[in-house]
């Protein structure tokens, strides 16, 4: 039987896109087919797609941090960026291994406006490799306080839109459960993280609540959603913020109140400035 090599031959596949890359992605098999498991897969990509492809439509720089192999970077450039004659994809990821494949895939398959650099969010605030603003700052699946690192360097970089799918969140956790006795003696609410498995909870509840604070103290509209079948992760929240100018004036207020409330102040620093 014919092996499929081109889109066209496979009506799940959007015209256009790159077979070799599908294949990277592990979206198409080695012989370019779709299989059960597979074609799954690119339902998900697409849906992940969906929302982010609108934010692209005037945008020059995405950043995207944490990025790990670039699945998504590479995804947008080959169905957003490629046929456009500006705009670049530009991967953040500290293990230097990662950002070498990556760098090499985009070069075999002619992807001339994708930069990966290797270096932590501190050293990206400052790495004259970056404009001084950029448009869209994406951060999927960054682990505990790296969401809350993309968040800043997006904010100082005054993004117009931050697109986040959080993962584990330990941080303000293990700030309840370190004081956990002191706040049963001042409130009733510490019954809701009395128990362990409710601590990890509503840390992580918590944790993104406090986020979609900070953006809309910042002058963000924020929209949290699920990210109905993304299987890779049981972390499936999708929070999309875009910069409108007007604060949310009491945002910060809320943010403060709710640390206090949960007696874990000692973490305003990252959630109120």
């Amino acid at each position: 039987m014919k092996k499929p090599n081109t889109t066209a031959e496979i009506p799940e596949i959007r015209p256009g896109q790159s077979i070799e890359l599908l294949k990277e992605l592990h979206i198409l098999t080695r012989d370019g087919k779709l299989n059960q498991d597979t074609r799954r897969k690119l339902k998900q990509v697409y849906h992940l797609y969906q929302f982010i492809e609108p934010l692209l439509d005037d945008a020059e720089t995405l950043v995207d941090h944490g990025a790990g192999k670039s699945y998504l970077g590479f995804i947008l450039y080959d169905l957003c960026i490629k046929e456009r004659a500006s705009g670049e994809i530009v991967g953040i990821e500290t293990r230097a291994e990662l950002v070498d494949k990556s760098r090499q895939l985009a070069a075999r398959l002619g992807f001339e406006r994708m930069r990966f650099l290797a270096c932590t969010v501190e050293d990206s605030l400052t790495s004259p490799e970056l404009p001084a603003q950029v448009d869209v700052v994406t951060a999927l699946h960054a682990c505990n306080t790296a969401t809350d690192d993309a968040i800043r360097f997006a904010l100082t970089k005054n993004a117009r839109h931050i697109v986040l799918v959080p993962c584990c969140q330990a941080e303000v956790a293990a700030t309840m459960r370190a004081k956990k006795n002191e706040s049963l003696g001042k409130t009733a609410l510490s019954e809701l993280w009395r128990h362990p498995i409710h601590t990890r909870e509503l840390g992580s509840h918590l944790t993104n609540v406090l986020r979609c604070l900070l953006l809309e103290s910042h002058g963000y509209d924020v929209t949290v959603t699920e990210l109905v079948g993304w299987e890779h992760s049981m972390k499936n929240e999708l929070i999309i913020a875009s910069k409108r100018g007007n604060p949310r004036k009491n945002a910060r207020e809320r943010a403060e109140a709710i640390l206090r409330e949960f007696n874990i102040e000692e973490l305003a620093a990252r959630f109120t400035y």
